[in-house]
């Protein structure tokens, strides 16, 4: 046992189920917030012991009715951020575990709470994460074809750095970690170098390890675990369930959120706030990507793969989905790094 699980494990127990905290980030949210939060208040999870808190960038639409209409607890996020909202709503967490749950997730069972804590059984674990993401064929075809990649940067694919079951490779990452497996999830020891881009969509932890984090403007998820995991390994549970993330029905919205996701890392990476080591993949696994998003045909046979393993028509957007990711990665290289204008995207008139 780690000195971290003797510290927790010696605490006050639980006496029953854990007192989670979920934190929500929000910014004119209310296009998906109210799926999001049906979905918690229907677990049958004890809700005395569940605390919802919203952290609001300052929308302008009905986020905030939504969000008291479920009784959660809403606090003013006023760097906006989805980043920054997961911050302040950890430090008004008080729960014994701190779930992070975005406006477009849903829970997809009613088990869904209990599930996800229950590998906290053990005192080595340390955090808590669905192993897929939940596919249903009634969702957006792009929506669909993310949960079948098993991630939203079809980049990832070609580095091998993802962390949700992939139909296409029948894997949940392709990056070499210790595994032990458990009835209901797999145990992970997550260890400097080899680091899984653990942290989004409905992840869980035990709130005192998240400690030395409180004071930080920006929680960066994939960064904490990468400083958490920099001595000795990092219990982590990959619980064998799934979660809802409603990424985007048009195309518009995809690049948006790619050109969003990259040029906030350029920013924030020139600010030293960026912990996660991306140099680590091979020069030859990004040239892999950009050969197989231009000339296209490397990505349909892709597609054809995950069609052939989960037979859907929304495999049709993996080339489009490569290509425009490509367009707008090169766009955001050029723009922050070789004219140097950094800059965080806009929040401006933000939808979810």
């Amino acid at each position: 046992m780690t000195e971290t699980s003797a510290l927790l494990s010696s605490s006050e127990p639980w006496g029953g189920l854990p007192r989670i905290s979920i934190v929500v980030p929000t910014l004119n949210s209310a296009s998906h917030l109210e799926r999001c939060l049906a979905s918690i208040a229907s677990q049958d999870y004890p809700m005395d012991r569940v605390e919802v808190i919203v952290a609001d960038g300052g929308s302008t639409d009905a986020t905030i009715a939504v969000a008291l209409h479920y009784s959660a607890r809403v606090i003013l996020n006023s760097l906006k951020t989805g980043e920054a909202g997961k911050s302040v709503g950890l430090r008004a967490a008080t729960g014994d575990i701190v779930a992070f749950i975005y406006s477009d997730n849903i829970l997809p069972q009613f088990d869904w709470l209990k599930r996800m804590v229950d590998p906290f059984r053990d005192a080595n674990i340390m955090g808590s994460e669905p192993i897929a993401f939940h596919y249903d064929r009634s969702d957006a075809a792009i929506t669909r074809y993310c949960a079948m990649l098993g991630m939203n940067d079809p980049i990832c694919l070609f580095t091998g750095n993802y962390d949700r079951f992939s139909e296409i490779t029948q894997r949940w990452t392709d990056i070499n970690v210790d595994v032990v497996e458990h009835l209901g999830y797999t145990e992970v020891l997550l260890q400097q170098p080899n680091l899984p881009t653990i942290g989004a969509n409905g992840t869980m932890f035990r709130r005192g390890i998240l400690e030395p984090f409180f004071a930080q403007d920006y929680f960066f998820d994939i960064d904490v675990i990468a400083e958490l995991a920099s001595g000795s390994p990092l219990h982590f549970a990959k619980t064998h369930i799934g979660i809802t993330h409603v990424f985007t029905t048009t195309w518009y919205g995809f690049a948006r959120k790619q050109h969003r996701r990259v040029t906030d890392y350029f920013y924030y990476s020139r600010q030293s706030q960026r912990k996660y080591n991306w140099s680590k993949f091979s020069a030859w696994r990004l040239a892999w990507f950009v050969f197989a998003a231009m000339t296209i045909v490397p990505t349909l046979v892709q597609g054809l793969v995950g069609y052939s393993r989960k037979p859907d028509p929304a495999w049709l957007c993996h080339p489009v989905a490569c290509f425009i990711t490509l367009a707008v990665y090169a766009a955001a290289t050029i723009r922050n790094v070789i004219l140097g204008t950094l800059n965080p995207a806009n929040r401006v008139e933000w939808r979810s």
